[in-house]
């Protein structure tokens, strides 16, 4: 299976995936939704979702991991979820706390067999390196790797990623995107900025 649009093939009603979103999903047999989304029911109401937005490219491999701490508590003298066993759940405490909904910004890059933990945010014009594990939120335009993730450098200027968040490209109508893709696959950040800029006046 080469890479494809992943909105064209969701069913699990806890994962919402914006327009031309794809992964690159060669490796794996499975679509995204089976290989890449861990412990999260497509049948249960209430739980936290997984959000991804427009424009976003996944690695093969990524994992999004999901279901909160699964019911394992850190600061029990047990890790075991007592709960969620036959036979020994009778007197136990459920564990599990959510950790609210993983979402993942427009025109991010996810590189192949990163994991993304549960509640992290993913901002717009982010790059995650090749498994790198995401623990926590990472910010506009920044580019992490490792484990755990941490911040390797910024992809343009302050001052430049927040005109981009101002423009929002990626909500603009599709034609005139498609106007701007030559612009677009070039370093040239300050005419694609003003042509975007004159096309919104």
């Amino acid at each position: 299976m080469n890479g494809y649009i992943v909105k064209d093939h969701i069913t699990n009603k806890n994962i919402e995936v914006g327009d031309y979103t794809y992964y690159s999903g060669y490796y794996h047999e499975k679509h995204f939704e089976d290989h890449c989304v861990r412990y999260l029911s497509p049948d249960m109401d209430g739980v936290d979702k997984l959000k991804i937005g427009k424009f976003c490219s996944i690695g093969s491999g990524a994992i999004f991991i999901m279901a909160g701490n699964q019911g394992h508590k850190h600061d029990w003298i047990t890790t075991y979820p007592f709960f969620y066993t036959p036979d020994l759940n009778e007197n136990a405490l459920d564990g599990f706390e959510k950790k609210g909904d993983t979402i993942v910004g427009n025109d991010v890059w996810i590189g192949t067999e990163a994991m993304i933990m549960p509640g992290v945010k993913i901002s717009d014009g982010a790059v995650i390196g090749a498994r790198a594990v995401v623990t926590k939120n990472v910010e506009p335009y920044t580019i992490v790797a490792g484990n755990p993730a941490k911040e390797i450098k910024r992809r343009f200027s302050q001052e430049e990623i927040q005109m981009l968040l101002e423009i929002k490209w990626w909500d603009l109508d599709i034609n005139i995107i498609k106007k701007y893709i030559p612009l677009m696959c070039s370093n040239n950040i300050e005419e694609f900025l003003k042509m975007i800029k004159g096309e919104m006046r």
